[in-house]
This record gives C-alpha cells, structure tokens and sequence, in this order.
C-alpha cells in the first residue's frame, strides 16, 4: 500500500510538471502558428551512386575509365578516341566485340557508353539516353547471357561493378525521359533508344503489387534523398533503381482509394529486361530489338526470374515512407487534433471523407490482416512511422499482415472518439468487404497508444446498461431531444464489441487515468481548446431538457479530452468492469522511466505521464515493460520486438483456426434498441 501511495505522489508531481511543460508547448504553437513538420529528407548535393568515385563522376578532371578500361583502350590502340564522338569510339568496340565476344568487351563497351553519355548529358540529352540505354543493355548481357556464362566470374569485382554500371546508366536514362516533356515515365508508354547494334523499343510496364498503372503520377529518385527522419533504414541490394512513385487520384479508382492520403508516395524498383528476339526496322536495314521496363512494388516482390536464375531487388522502403512524412501539412495535424478537433471533421477536397478516420498509405490488400494503429492524445499517424517502418522490414510480417491508421480529434473526450472509430470501422468494411467475403477482416489487430489504448479497448467491450447508469437510473427512452442528439448519446453509451477485432495492444494506456490531467492542465486546455459548437452546446441542450432523468451529469460537462482522463472519471471503472468480448485477447506494454537523476527517481514507477498501476491491466495475455518514458515506449526497440512477437503469435493461433462467431445477442442487441427508438 505505501508503495501505491509513493507511485500516486510521485506522479502526480511529475503530472504537474509534464502538463506545465505542454502547457507552455501549446502556448509557443499557438503563438508561432501551429506546428510544421520537420524535414524526414534532404536533397543531396550529388546523387548517391557507387559510380561516383570509382569512375571519378565528381572529379576535376572526370569522369575518368576504370583501370582495366584504360588498359583495354591501350591494347586496342582507342585511347585517342576518349575525347571524340562517343558513338565512334563505340563502333570500334563493338568491332572488338564481334571479333572477340568476351564478358570483359561487354563489360568495357557498358563502361565507356556510360561515361559517354555522361559527357554529352548536357549538351544532348537525346544521344545521352541512347548511351546510358545502350550501357545498360550490355550489362544486361554481360550479367545474364548464356554465352558468357563459362566467362563469368562472380569473385571478380568487375561482376559487382557491372551491377552498379546497369543500375547507374539505368537511373541516368530514367532522369532524362522524367525531365521530357511529353509524357515522361509512364507504363504502357513506348520508347526508342539507338546502341551501336541497332535500336530497341523499351516498353513500361506495372508487374506484381497492388498498384495499378493509373496510380503513377510522378517519379523521384530516391538517390537524390538523405534520409534523417526515421532511425532506421531498410535498403537491400540487387539490381534495379529504387524510385519514389507519388500517388495520383483518378475516375474509377477502387473504392479503397477513399483511404489514400493525398500525394501519397510509395517505393517502386524500376527493372530493364531486354527480350530476346530481334527484328527488321521498317526499312529492313536496321536491327531492332526490344526491352521492358518493369516497375515492381519491392513490398510485395523481392527478386525476380532473368532466366533460370533469381534475381534481387535492390530496394528502399523507406526513403520514400519519409519522403511523404516531409509534407508540412502532416505536422500539424497533432496540435490541430488537440486544439481544434472539428477542423479535422472537414471533407478533403475531391476526396468526399474528413481528414479524420482511417488512412492507409499502401493499397488495400485482400487476404492479409489488418493491423491498426491508434494515436494517443496530442498526437496524429505521424507517431506510429518508426514503429512502422520496423515492422514493415519483416517479409514474414508484411507478407500476412496490412497497416492502417486511425486518425482522430485527441481534443474531444476520448468516448466520443470511441464511437466514432466504431462507425468508421463499420464503414470501411461496407466499402471493402460489402458482402463480408474476406475472412482476414474479421483477424483485425488494434495497437493504440496512450489515450489510443482507450479508444481501442473501447472497440472490445460490451456497454450493456452499465455506461448509461453513470448518468442515469432511469430508462434510456425517457430521454427527450432532437433525433440526431439522442441518437448521438445513445451510441456514445450503449454499444457492442465489433465482431472482427480478435488482438488489443495497449502501450502506455492509463486504463485509470492519469494525473497528467489535474486542475491545472484541465483549466488551460479547457481555454485553449476549441470544440465544436455542436458538441458543447448538445450536451448543455440534453441536460436542461432532462433534468428528471439525469442523477449525474459529469460525462456530460466533460469536454476535452483532458477532462476524460482524470483519474475520477467514472468512465475508468465502468470500462474495467464492462464485459470484454471473449474472442479478443489483450497485451499490454508499459513504459517506466529507469530510477536515475532527479527525473527518474520523481517518475519512479510510472513513464512520466502514466503509473504503472494504471497502465497494467489483469486481463492481458501478456506484459512488458519498456524502459522509457510516455512519449518514446511505444517506438522504443523492445517494444517494438514484442509487438511483432505477438503478431507471430496471433498468425500461429489463425492458421487453421475456425473464425469465432459472436453470440446471438452481440449480433442482435443493436437492431433491438434501434427498434426501440421507433
């Protein structure tokens, strides 16, 4: 018991500085005009490339060959030929070449028509695409021709180097054809590029994923971006260029579209394949020959067939990921939560949704579980990247499971936020699953941190007439008001768990409140907060109007979100001894705040915002605590290592499990009290 007491002193002290800290936080943003996100990318000065200092790219007196292509300029008596037209010097390594095909000519002919179109880039960027092509064909062949394969030697340096020769020379063309101005990189364009063995029609296609063709707006290179934003960075290495692709909305999009934040940008590897056959030109004297242009979505295809042999990616998931977090207008969305939540009801334009609600940031995949993650107060999706970005990198983990995000109004109390996930959970599976067809639907996994953790708990419980007996001891049909407002409370107080949600994470949720919301906190924020006029004077209206039937009226005169968590809220015990659906399981991760300094030995058994005793709950499969404290737990390493143990766990469980089917009354309890009401 005295420990308990030590804990509630302690935190409740922190609370108090915690909540002054964000006080003056507030009181800077609402100075300095609200809060703009932080730069997740830079641009480079140079693009990224292993060709840059092998072959001197950015050097005085570069670009130079590569010693054994000067040696073979020596031997071949070419080396006068550097500074002419590179097409000529070509031609006669291409003489070389047909009298002597080794893969080390393929090698030189690759790294001399790269270095060629690098010198006439600026001045002609036409024959400058038609020598990176012509370098990444020959690579091409000196990587995958059957004929070299005696000649091939994987040991070799010059094997690695032919790699990065078809990804540069590949990446130098794709910058050139994005800069032109009739139509760019686009799939199901066809192009012409001239090789000193004739010419070949390159032809872009979509191949795997989820994106289709129309999803293509612009490109960027991810070369051209440092990234600084997230911690970690997953890249593999293979051949390809890794490609930024941003989202463009069009008529007839799949429903899901809805989902898509606006210029959402996604990764994309771009692949040349040459086909094998040749034919005549019009004219029956040029050789022609064509090529592919293949762009694969690296989330869901790794490595391809060239052949009989299988082929790696080279990819990055996640510079395109901060690339999109770098839009200004995702920064704002946490303060403008908190401070004005109904702007965030507003509809998108052209999007016909409220920036509110779920948000995916890849496409909407058939057969694979649905994993949601919940902010917690004063915050948006923007906190849950790191946490994201870690679990993505796991094949397994990704090949089973889709993320979403729920984005909400942190300002409102956090019942209210509740019923509204619960209807835009409803919505959403109308609009993928109308006919309720995809058993990976009913798998869903909710991750909520903080006052997500409520919201999310929330979505498992079922209200009965417990909810409603904080307020009242009368029967809910005495209520008197306008339809929509009585349909409001009745919604807010009496629900059932949804049926499709079978695993809650919590992390850092204070299932008890939090001394973080005291007087102080509550006063100031309860200034600065602006709710909707709806809301606030909704509640004074069904008050006044229902006297007799009210006994208490506090749910109804708490109106932020920092008023719903004070530890005396009746809403804390109500959720703890609501039923729990009994196909859900729970887990629980709880930050504490390592006992060192002043900080820590204030913060002793809590993660600075929230207790211990208030964050662990009896009902959990299992627990974890986290050294950290409230704001970094839910992004923290070991945190972030249990929640992919439990999505394994919940993948071991599923596989073969027969789906639960929610008792009777779950199912029918709704369309009963909604007949009551008429």
């Amino acid at each position: 018991m005295r420990r308990s007491q030590c804990h509630a002193g302690s935190g409740e002290f922190v609370g108090r500085v915690f909540a002054w800290t964000l006080v003056l936080g507030v009181l800077a943003l609402a100075f300095a005009g609200g809060c703009a996100s932080s730069k997740m990318v830079t641009v480079r000065e140079v693009p990224q490339s292993p060709l840059v200092d092998r072959l001197k790219l950015t050097a005085s007196g570069g670009p130079e060959p590569s010693g054994r292509a000067m040696q073979f300029l020596r031997v071949y008596d070419l080396t006068d030929q550097l500074k002419g037209d590179p097409r000529d010097l070509l031609d006669k390594v291409q003489a070389v070449i047909d009298e002597h095909p080794t893969a080390e000519n393929m090698y030189i002919f690759a790294e001399l028509a790269y270095l060629g179109a690098k010198r006439v880039e600026g001045s002609d960027p036409r024959k400058a695409l038609d020598l990176y092509g012509a370098s990444v064909l020959y690579s091409y062949r000196y990587l995958f021709d059957g004929e070299f394969a005696p000649m091939r030697n994987p040991y070799d340096p010059q094997f690695r180097g032919a790699c990065d020769l078809y990804n540069g020379a590949l990446e130098s063309a794709l910058r050139i054809v994005c800069d032109e101005k009739d139509g760019g990189l686009t799939p199901g364009q066809t192009r012409s590029i001239k090789t000193a063995s004739g010419e070949c029609d390159i032809t872009c296609v979509v191949r795997g994923g989820n994106w289709r063709s129309e999803d293509f707006g612009r490109f960027e290179f991810v070369s051209d971006y440092e990234m600084k934003g997230l911690k970690n960075h997953y890249h593999t290495y293979g051949l390809g260029v890794p490609l930024i692709a941003v989202r463009r909305g069009y008529e007839g999009e799949p429903a899901a579209a809805k989902y898509y934040p606006t210029d959402l940008s996604f990764p994309v590897t771009a692949f040349l394949r040459p086909v094998a056959e040749k034919y005549p030109g019009e004219s029956g004297s040029v050789c022609r020959q064509r090529a592919v242009l293949e762009l694969y979505d690296p989330l869901t295809t790794t490595d391809i067939a060239v052949g009989r042999v299988r082929v790696p990616l080279e990819s990055d998931v996640t510079t395109p990921l901060a690339y999109f977090l770098s839009n200004p207008d995702l920064g704002s969305l946490a303060t403008t939560g908190l401070l004005d939540p109904g702007s965030l009801q507003k509809l998108i334009p052209g999007h016909q949704k409220p920036i509110t609600g779920l948000w995916m940031v890849q496409p909407y995949e058939p057969g694979k579980i649905p994993v949601i993650f919940v902010h917690g107060l004063w915050s948006s999706p923007m906190t849950w990247m790191e946490t994201f970005n870690d679990l993505r990198s796991s094949p397994e983990i990704r090949k089973h499971y889709q993320f979403w995000f729920y984005l909400y109004p942190t300002g409102q109390p956090f019942w209210i936020s509740a019923t509204q996930m619960r209807a835009d959970l409803a919505e959403a599976r109308k609009v993928l699953d109308p006919n309720r067809e995809q058993v990976a639907l009913d798998e869903m996994v909710l991750i909520g941190h903080s006052m997500g953790g409520l919201v999310s708990r929330m979505q498992t419980l079922e209200s009965g007439d417990d909810f409603w007996k904080i307020v009242s001891d009368k029967p809910f049909e005495m209520v008197q008001a306008e339809p929509a407002l009585r349909q409001g409370l009745q919604e807010t107080l009496f629900f059932e768990p949804n049926p499709s949600i079978r695993r809650v994470i919590t992390i850092g949720t204070p299932h008890r409140g939090s001394n973080f919301s005291n007087q102080t906190t509550r006063w100031l924020l309860g200034k600065l907060i602006s709710l909707p006029t709806a809301l606030a004077d909704g509640a004074e209206k069904l008050y006044k109007g229902n006297k007799e039937v009210f006994r208490d009226d506090t749910i109804l005169k708490t109106r932020t979100s920092i008023d719903s968590l004070s530890p005396e809220s009746p809403f804390f015990p109500a959720m703890i001894a609501a039923r729990r659906a009994p196909w859900v399981k729970y887990h629980g991760i709880v930050g504490l705040v390592p006992e060192q300094g002043l900080l820590g030995k204030l913060a002793a058994g809590s993660d600075g915002v929230v207790a211990y005793d208030s964050a662990h709950m009896d009902d959990v499969e299992s627990e974890l605590t986290v050294p950290a404290d409230h704001s970094g737990v839910h992004s923290h390493p070991r945190a972030v290592l249990e929640i992919r143990r439990i999505l394994q766990e919940h993948l071991d469980e599923m596989q073969g499990a027969i789906a639960y089917t929610p008792p009777v009354h779950v199912r029918t309890a709704a369309a009963a009290r909604k007949a009551s009401q008429h």
